[in-house]
């Protein structure tokens, strides 16, 4: 008993150096990993409680560190030979492994011991279409049967057989051999490697798969068969002290996930709605990709990681560039100071929020390290030992100042500085009176001012944006959404002229005309048609009748967006001048824009969702 008090606190002090550890190695995930960790602790200090394996998912977006952090924590925990990390596929393709039970009795985990195995990318072994008819699924069936109880069931007697029959017709072979009067007949030839590694897995031996290919066929018998009359053999494999780790990205629950362009979008508004999202949110994404009775096998532990905050990038790049530094010292006895801006000008060319770390470290070593070993290379011959290097954003260019000797001058401009300077001054203006004129339109509405206005992007192909709060939909809130789609391609026409309208307004008609089409034939708002025109085929109802009332209402909604703007038209002026000077605006100044017009606006934060005081009402 003291034995195994002493041993599960030896597991306890492990668990906490990983816990402490892992912290150290990654940015702005302490939650996720804290979580994780009280997660599996009944499996790591005490996994003979256990009854069915414990199974927790990581759901995020790309490169918040899903992947990495289960790799990490299985060298914290030395379970390297313990792990198994495999991908899933509903395609059959030309693999020979077609079961995950095959895949773990490769690598050992079939002797109901403690193991942790992890299914990476999860989402790409959907089982519905995205139309939500099934997809025929001929490999790793068995998955949803280790994640229902645990067990995996064994096909264990045919293949047994199979190597009795074998021997029993190499042993008449022999004999018939013998019979013709054959010599140097090997009468107890050995298993191949494959069949060793078949046996090994079937009948859970200890020995190495070598000594069981070099052992005798008649001694392999003589061990099924008595294999066989344990019945054992038969029984499925208890995985109740497997840890199940399932990763994936779900698209269908961050539903900022494709904006993968966008590094000017703020990180923190990013940060804010993916903590919006929740376990039922995750629920609702995965039914989308498999059937209701698997969503329920993935159980109710979902820990769902938060797209990066700007100071977790901060300080991302921060310990990047300390590791370099730190590395350079090490190597060559060189001390280097970075100055600030330098890391300012890796922060504008390295952040895209919704793609994670990994353009991050790409532009540390395209904008530091690239550069770093010329200037080692010039102290080194020059025998000096510290480096200062800083960024002059006036200039373009990066400033190394090498111990005593002159500074070093190198002329560099960010790759994603280079697509904002390309925008042209005149499209900037169109950009900027189109995006004031969601914004204006938004601040009338909604009585909000946008999170972020935008009108000089990185992204030269994707223009400005106007980035919104979260708004409940109901009837008045979709007729208002139709008018701020509308609002940025008739501001145009307000401050233009019709006749210089650009076509940057086609999306923003698509989103409209969605929302229009919704409003009548989905949800009931218009009052002359009452059923609902979006089921499936062979029951939908003729949308026809319905498209002359959309367009009447989008044409309704437009003349009305525009006697808006006209009112406005100073606020728009204004707006729009400011933009295109500063090429960004935050809440606080267009809310303050807008007060200097008259319109006051609330300023709220990333997270405020805009709905109506229903409790109040229903109180009254």
């Amino acid at each position: 008993m003291q034995i195994e008090i002493q041993q599960i606190e030896a597991r306890k002090a492990a668990l906490e150096a990983a816990r402490a550890e892992l912290k150290t190695h990654f940015v702005g995930i302490d939650k996720i990993i804290d979580d994780l960790l009280d997660y599996i602790q009944i499996w790591y200090l005490m996994p003979d409680l256990l009854s069915r394996p414990i199974i927790v998912n990581l759901w995020g977006m790309t490169g918040v560190g899903k992947t990495d952090l289960v790799r990490r924590l299985v060298k914290c925990l030395n379970f390297q030979d313990r792990f198994v990390e495999i991908e899933l596929s509903n395609v059959d393709t030309t693999s020979w492994q077609s079961s995950v039970s095959a895949i773990l009795g490769n690598h050992e985990i079939h002797d109901e011991k403690p193991a942790i195995v992890l299914f990476d990318e999860v989402q790409r072994f959907n089982t519905l279409n995205p139309d939500g008819t099934p997809i025929r699924s001929t490999k790793f069936t068995d998955f949803w049967e280790l994640l229902s109880d645990g067990k995996l069931s064994k096909k264990t007697k045919e293949n047994l057989d199979y190597y009795i029959q074998d021997y029993l017709f190499q042993q008449k072979d022999i004999k018939r051999r013998k019979a013709r009067g054959e010599e140097d007949i090997d009468e107890s030839p050995t298993l191949e490697f494959y069949e060793a590694e078949q046996l090994k897995s079937m009948l859970q031996l200890d020995q190495d798969i070598s000594d069981i290919a070099d052992m005798p066929r008649s001694k392999i018998i003589e061990q099924i068969k008595q294999a066989k009359r344990q019945k054992k053999v038969y029984e499925p494999v208890n995985h109740a002290k497997t840890l199940i780790l399932i990763s994936g990205n779900l698209d269908e629950a961050f539903t900022m996930a494709t904006q993968t362009s966008e590094s000017d979008v703020d990180a923190d508004i990013f940060h804010a709605f993916t903590k919006k999202v929740t376990m039922v949110d995750i629920k609702n994404a995965l039914s989308r990709k498999f059937r209701p009775e698997q969503v329920a096998r993935f159980g109710n532990i979902h820990l769902i990681y938060r797209s990066l905050c700007k100071t977790d990038f901060e300080r991302l790049i921060a310990n990047e560039i300390d590791r370099i530094c730190n590395n350079a010292q090490e190597k060559f006895g060189v001390s280097i100071s970075v100055d600030a801006s330098l890391h300012k000008l890796i922060y504008r060319n390295g952040v895209f929020p919704v793609q994670g770390v990994r353009p991050v470290f790409s532009s540390v070593v395209d904008i530091l390290e690239t550069n770093l070993s010329k200037f080692l290379f010039k102290a080194l011959m020059g025998g000096q030992s510290s480096i200062a290097i800083a960024y002059d954003f006036d200039k373009s260019e990066i400033v190394a100042t090498i111990g005593t000797a002159e500074a070093l001058h190198i002329p560099y401009v960010g790759r994603v500085d280079k697509i904002r300077q390309s925008n042209l001054q005149d499209t900037i203006a169109n950009i900027s009176v189109h995006e004031s004129g969601h914004a204006i339109a938004y601040m009338v509405l909604f009585g909000l001012a946008p999170l972020q206005l935008k009108s000089r992007l990185a992204n030269s192909y994707a223009g400005g944006f106007t980035f919104p709060h979260q708004i409940h939909e109901t009837r008045q809130s979709m007729i208002h959404k139709i008018k701020i789609f509308l609002a940025g391609g008739i501001a145009e026409e307000v401050i233009f002229g019709r006749d210089n309208a650009s076509i940057g307004r086609s999306h923003d008609r698509t989103q409209a005309t969605l929302l229009a089409m919704d409003f009548v034939r989905k949800h009931g708002f218009n009052e002359a048609f009452q059923a609902n025109y979006t089921l499936e085929d062979g029951y939908a109802m003729n949308k026809d009748r319905s498209d002359i009332d959309i367009e009447k209402m989008i044409a309704e909604l437009a003349v009305e967006t525009e006697t808006l703007l006209v009112e406005h038209k100073a606020l728009l002026q204004t707006l729009s001048q400011k933009l295109a000077i500063t090429g960004n605006l935050d809440a606080a100044t267009v809310a303050s824009v807008g007060e200097a017009h008259g319109l006051n606006v609330e300023v709220k934060e990333e997270g405020f969702l805009k709905i109506a005081p229903y409790h109040d009402r229903l109180g009254n």
